[in-house]
């Protein structure tokens, strides 16, 4: 069984409308957190830029949340705009659905493969492993790994699920001889 991994190369993307402009991308850049304390409530939001005039933008993480609600760790994370805490609220859905925008991971992530050793008895099973929920369609990931086209790639490769669907979670397909 041959073992492939989808890791993300960089955050995505956001797929969001700019104020002051016609762009439709922002960027999170860097990463960084506003932290507002009001008494014992606390705001949060994830910064962003538009790519094409730089304007920045707030997406709301927590708001008028009790300090003593949050975990210290967490909090601390906010303080020094910690990497890991950025791209989990990125990539969290409720923070895409609540902030209005998805995702465009396009150039954000690549596939690690094992070369199909042409000497090997077929089928060939392989394990596709997600680090990152990246949503790509098996099809394409395939026809990428193998050097295929897509339409070879439905004839030769066998799977539980459906091909055309895209997916970020883990899956094995079955990659049948020529002819």
């Amino acid at each position: 069984m041959l073992s492939w991994f989808v890791r993300r190369t960089r955050l995505p993307l956001l797929t969001l409308p700019c104020l002051d402009c016609p762009s439709k991308s922002a960027t999170t850049g860097r990463g960084r957190f506003r932290v507002n304390a009001n008494r014992k409530l606390l705001d949060v939001w994830l910064l962003v830029r538009c790519v094409s005039c730089d304007r920045t933008r707030k997406l709301t993480v927590h708001e008028r949340s009790p300090v003593s609600s949050l975990d210290p760790a967490e909090l601390r994370g906010y303080r020094v705009n910690d990497p890991a805490l950025v791209a989990s609220w990125l990539l969290d859905p409720a923070l895409a659905r609540r902030g209005h925008f998805s995702l465009d991971w396009t150039g954000a992530w690549r596939l690690d493969t094992t070369p199909v050793p042409l000497d090997q008895g077929w089928p060939v099973r392989v394990e596709v492993v997600f680090d990152d929920p990246v949503p790509v369609r098996p099809d394409r990931l395939i026809a990428h790994g193998l050097g295929l086209t897509r339409p070879q790639v439905l004839h030769r490769v066998k799977s539980d699920r459906s091909l055309s669907r895209p997916t970020s979670t883990g899956f094995t397909v079955t990659v049948l001889a020529e002819g």
